[in-house]
């Protein structure tokens, strides 16, 4: 069934009206009389809907069932990533929200490669928002995942640090495992935090595990800074029943 994202504002009790880039993506869909669509706020309420009118004005549509999305994981997952190359983090943020991940967030860590300036993250961020976006509308969520930056990795750090099960991943950790720490007691909140092409520095590691982040091991291969948070992310996900 074809998904549109509109505003909370938008998304009336009795009757909708398609505009703007919604109405041109209809027009090219043909959507007809009769037809069903379903609504999402971007929040986790949708709308399924049935089109009353097709005309030059719009395209107007009557409420059938106001629902929370039946598509959205039952744990929320907060997904920090350290800034890196080129546009690997966009393939993050893509994967990332088709998977389920609750939000996004990109930090810098002392081995950053790259650092973008105030001006062109702004620009960054933008686009990574309109990344999770089409994601989620082409993966069938009834969420947006948020996508945001931290100004520092102690930022990071501490705001990880809030979820039931807050977790870094380092490649020179070898006694606890992602299962262990998962096992570990019942959870509905996670993050997860991975670091540049560089790796995160030990002191950096040292940070995390005081301010209460456990300390795993993604396995005996070291993966690629985009590959790791997509990776634990899958890895939680099946350990919660989503898959």
């Amino acid at each position: 069934m074809t998904r549109f994202f509109v505003t909370k504002e938008e998304l009336q009790p009795n009757f909708l009206l398609l505009t703007g880039e919604n109405l041109a993506h209809a027009r090219v869909l043909r959507l007809k009389n009769g037809e069903q669509v379903l609504l999402c706020d971007g929040e986790g309420t949708e709308c399924l809907c049935t089109v009353s009118d097709v005309s030059a004005n719009g395209i107007s549509l009557v409420v059938m069932e106001r629902r929370d999305s039946g598509t959205e994981a039952k744990i929320s997952v907060s997904v920090y990533v350290a800034f890196s190359k080129g546009d690997k983090l966009e393939h993050v943020i893509q994967k990332a929200t088709e998977l389920g991940a609750y939000e996004i967030a990109a930090f810098p860590s002392a081995r950053c490669v790259s650092r973008p300036d105030a001006k062109s993250l702004q620009k960054k961020l933008e686009r990574w928002q309109k990344i999770a976006a089409a994601a989620a509308e082409q993966s069938g969520r009834g969420r947006i995942p948020a996508v945001r930056v931290c100004e520092s990795y102690g930022q990071a750090v501490s705001q990880a640090a809030k979820a039931d099960k807050a977790i870094l991943f380092y490649e020179n950790e070898q006694a606890t495992t992602l299962k262990m720490t998962l096992e570990a007691g019942e959870f509905a909140t996670v993050s997860l935090l991975t670091g540049p092409e560089g790796g995160l520095e030990p002191g950096e590691v040292e940070q995390a595990r005081a301010a209460g982040l456990a300390v795993c091991t993604l396995g005996r291969r070291i993966l690629r800074c985009e590959t790791a948070p997509l990776c634990a992310l899958s890895a939680v996900m099946y350990a919660a029943g989503e898959f």
